[in-house]
Protein backbone atom coordinates (compact mmCIF):
# COMPACT_ATOMS: atom_id res chain seq x y z
CA UNK A 1 0.00 0.00 0.00
CA UNK A 2 1.28 3.25 -1.26
CA UNK A 3 1.99 6.07 1.40
CA UNK A 4 1.60 9.81 0.63
CA UNK A 5 4.57 11.72 1.19
CA UNK A 6 5.45 15.43 0.57
CA UNK A 7 8.59 16.75 -0.25
CA UNK A 8 10.70 19.57 -1.57
CA UNK A 9 13.70 18.75 -3.60
CA UNK A 10 15.91 21.59 -5.45
CA UNK A 11 13.20 23.94 -4.16
CA UNK A 12 10.50 22.56 -5.44
CA UNK A 13 7.61 21.12 -3.84
CA UNK A 14 6.88 17.23 -4.84
CA UNK A 15 3.68 15.00 -3.56
CA UNK A 16 4.46 11.38 -4.22
CA UNK A 17 3.13 8.18 -2.85
CA UNK A 18 5.58 5.59 -2.36
CA UNK A 19 5.68 2.06 -1.08
CA UNK A 20 7.17 1.46 2.06
CA UNK A 21 10.45 -0.56 1.06
CA UNK A 22 10.86 2.68 -1.98
CA UNK A 23 14.18 3.64 -1.32
CA UNK A 24 14.87 7.25 -2.05
CA UNK A 25 17.03 6.69 -4.91
CA UNK A 26 14.62 5.36 -6.66
CA UNK A 27 12.51 8.03 -5.88
CA UNK A 28 14.42 10.38 -7.05
CA UNK A 29 15.82 8.36 -10.28
CA UNK A 30 12.36 6.45 -11.52
CA UNK A 31 9.75 8.92 -10.75
CA UNK A 32 10.92 12.12 -10.69
CA UNK A 33 13.64 11.79 -13.42
CA UNK A 34 16.33 13.46 -11.22
CA UNK A 35 19.06 11.22 -12.80
CA UNK A 36 22.22 13.00 -11.48
CA UNK A 37 22.07 10.61 -8.08
CA UNK A 38 23.44 8.08 -9.27
CA UNK A 39 23.60 4.56 -7.57
CA UNK A 40 26.37 1.91 -7.75
CA UNK A 41 27.09 -0.20 -4.68
CA UNK A 42 22.95 -0.47 -3.38
CA UNK A 43 24.61 -0.45 0.56
CA UNK A 44 26.12 2.94 1.16
CA UNK A 45 29.09 2.84 0.83
CA UNK A 46 30.60 4.15 -2.49
CA UNK A 47 28.99 8.02 -2.04
CA UNK A 48 27.58 7.59 -5.70
CA UNK A 49 23.61 8.32 -4.45
CA UNK A 50 24.94 11.11 -1.97
CA UNK A 51 22.58 13.97 -1.67
CA UNK A 52 21.64 16.47 0.97
CA UNK A 53 18.72 15.89 3.46
CA UNK A 54 18.10 18.92 5.43
CA UNK A 55 21.46 20.05 4.76
CA UNK A 56 23.29 16.59 5.77
CA UNK A 57 25.10 14.02 3.79
CA UNK A 58 22.89 10.89 3.55
CA UNK A 59 23.22 8.02 1.13
CA UNK A 60 19.97 7.96 -1.18
CA UNK A 61 20.23 4.34 -1.44
CA UNK A 62 19.92 3.59 1.85
CA UNK A 63 16.83 5.43 3.00
CA UNK A 64 12.85 4.67 2.72
CA UNK A 65 11.20 7.33 0.96
CA UNK A 66 8.89 7.40 3.51
CA UNK A 67 11.29 8.75 6.23
CA UNK A 68 11.63 12.09 4.21
CA UNK A 69 8.05 13.08 4.16
CA UNK A 70 8.10 16.86 4.88
CA UNK A 71 11.88 17.52 4.36
CA UNK A 72 14.08 19.15 2.06
CA UNK A 73 16.69 17.55 -0.30
CA UNK A 74 19.18 18.50 -2.66
CA UNK A 75 20.44 16.63 -5.58
CA UNK A 76 23.68 17.62 -7.77
CA UNK A 77 21.07 19.37 -9.74
CA UNK A 78 20.15 21.98 -7.43
CA UNK A 79 23.62 23.03 -6.81
CA UNK A 80 23.88 25.47 -9.12
CA UNK A 81 22.56 28.97 -8.60
CA UNK A 82 20.16 30.52 -11.24
CA UNK A 83 21.84 28.49 -14.04
CA UNK A 84 25.20 29.46 -12.66
CA UNK A 85 27.49 26.87 -11.28
CA UNK A 86 28.60 26.61 -7.36
CA UNK A 87 32.84 26.99 -7.19
CA UNK A 88 33.17 23.65 -6.20
CA UNK A 89 31.07 22.54 -9.48
CA UNK A 90 33.12 24.71 -11.72
CA UNK A 91 36.64 23.47 -9.61
CA UNK A 92 35.98 20.26 -10.50
CA UNK A 93 35.52 21.23 -14.17
CA UNK A 94 38.92 23.34 -14.02
CA UNK A 95 40.81 20.99 -12.10
CA UNK A 96 39.90 17.86 -13.29
CA UNK A 97 38.11 16.37 -10.48
CA UNK A 98 36.28 13.39 -12.79
CA UNK A 99 37.24 11.65 -14.96
CA UNK A 100 34.57 8.50 -15.87
CA UNK A 101 31.99 10.79 -14.23
CA UNK A 102 30.09 8.10 -12.33
CA UNK A 103 31.30 9.22 -8.88
CA UNK A 104 30.56 12.88 -9.74
CA UNK A 105 27.55 13.90 -8.93
CA UNK A 106 28.39 12.42 -5.29
CA UNK A 107 31.63 13.47 -5.25
CA UNK A 108 30.42 17.37 -5.79
CA UNK A 109 27.93 16.68 -3.13
CA UNK A 110 29.75 15.61 -0.50
CA UNK A 111 32.31 18.44 -0.79
CA UNK A 112 29.62 21.12 -0.88
CA UNK A 113 28.38 19.53 2.19
CA UNK A 114 31.87 19.73 3.41
CA UNK A 115 33.00 23.36 2.07
CA UNK A 116 29.17 24.27 3.92
CA UNK A 117 30.77 22.95 7.19
CA UNK A 118 34.46 23.39 6.88
CA UNK A 119 35.05 26.55 4.49
CA UNK A 120 38.67 26.24 4.16
CA UNK A 121 39.78 22.60 5.00
CA UNK A 122 43.04 21.23 5.26
CA UNK A 123 44.45 18.37 3.34
CA UNK A 124 43.84 15.82 5.96
CA UNK A 125 40.39 17.29 6.59
CA UNK A 126 39.26 16.63 2.91
CA UNK A 127 40.79 13.15 2.77
CA UNK A 128 38.76 11.98 5.97
CA UNK A 129 35.19 13.57 4.90
CA UNK A 130 35.64 12.38 1.10
CA UNK A 131 36.43 8.86 2.24
CA UNK A 132 32.82 7.44 1.94
CA UNK A 133 33.27 8.62 -1.88
CA UNK A 134 34.89 5.77 -3.54
CA UNK A 135 36.48 6.79 -7.24
CA UNK A 136 37.88 4.18 -9.63
CA UNK A 137 39.51 6.62 -12.06
CA UNK A 138 41.50 9.56 -10.67
CA UNK A 139 42.98 8.17 -7.32
CA UNK A 140 41.99 11.37 -5.66
CA UNK A 141 44.67 13.99 -5.95
CA UNK A 142 42.50 15.74 -8.64
CA UNK A 143 39.26 15.95 -6.53
CA UNK A 144 41.30 17.15 -3.91
CA UNK A 145 43.14 19.50 -5.67
CA UNK A 146 39.09 20.57 -7.25
CA UNK A 147 37.84 20.67 -3.61
CA UNK A 148 41.18 23.06 -2.39
CA UNK A 149 40.53 25.54 -5.39
CA UNK A 150 36.85 25.48 -4.48
CA UNK A 151 37.87 26.53 -0.80
CA UNK A 152 40.30 29.28 -2.49
CA UNK A 153 37.59 31.57 -3.45
CA UNK A 154 35.67 31.13 -0.57
CA UNK A 155 34.94 34.17 1.97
Amino acid sequence: MPYPISLKINGRNYNVDVAPDRLLVDILRHDLGLTGTKESCSVGVCGACTVLLDGQMVSSCLLPGVLVNGREITTVEGLAQNEELLPIQQAFIDHGGFQCGACTPGQVVAAKALLDEIPHPTEDQIKDWMMGNICRCTGYYKIIESIQAAAAVNP
